[in-house]
């Protein structure tokens, strides 16, 4: 089964939001012609800040735009190339990048958390709140993303114990 380009994955979403094309284009910002190209394919890599304009509007997640048009990494654990690089790691390195990552996540959190406080600041003006609430979805993804290498990397220490067992 073939992937589905970004053009796809936008044209369903907008549809499953109830958007015609020219309606999402008028929330997003952009024109309808470009909408267009873009779902159609002809437009194969979209400008970034026109995929965040979109993303707000039809429920799917930008930094996941991002990586499908090959401007953002994906992480999981089935992503290979994390998952090489921690497999490559030996039990006390693998305790170490759990404590990074485990920091990582705690600052993220206060980050998102400060913004949420910022955004109840009336005083703001609305291209602060914007970058606001861009700053949040960023960062509740890269959280997202650290507690998936946080389950990876409880899973080797889990192999690596009972590998070190058997000898």
């Amino acid at each position: 089964m073939q992937e589905k380009k970004i053009g796809e994955i936008i044209a369903e979403a907008r549809e499953k939001a109830g958007y015609s094309q020219r309606q999402l284009a008028k929330e997003a910002n952009i024109s309808n012609a470009e909408l267009s190209k873009i779902e159609s394919g002809e437009r194969e890599v979209p400008n970034p800040k026109t995929l965040r304009k979109i993303s707000k509007f039809i429920n799917v997640n930008y930094n996941e735009m991002m990586y499908k048009i090959g401007l953002g990494m994906e992480v999981s654990s089935l992503n290979p190339f994390i998952k090489a690089y921690y497999e490559k790691m030996k039990l006390d390195e693998l305790n170490e990048a759990e404590i990074n990552v485990l920091g990582s996540i705690e600052n993220s959190t206060k980050l998102v958390n400060a913004c949420r406080e910022n955004l109840e600041n009336k005083n703001i003006l609305e291209s602060e709140r914007e970058l606001l609430l861009h700053t949040i979805e960023d960062t509740e993804y890269q959280i997202n993303t650290s507690k998936e290498i946080i389950i990876l990397i409880q899973s080797l220490k889990v192999k690596e114990r009972n590998k070190n067992a058997k000898k």
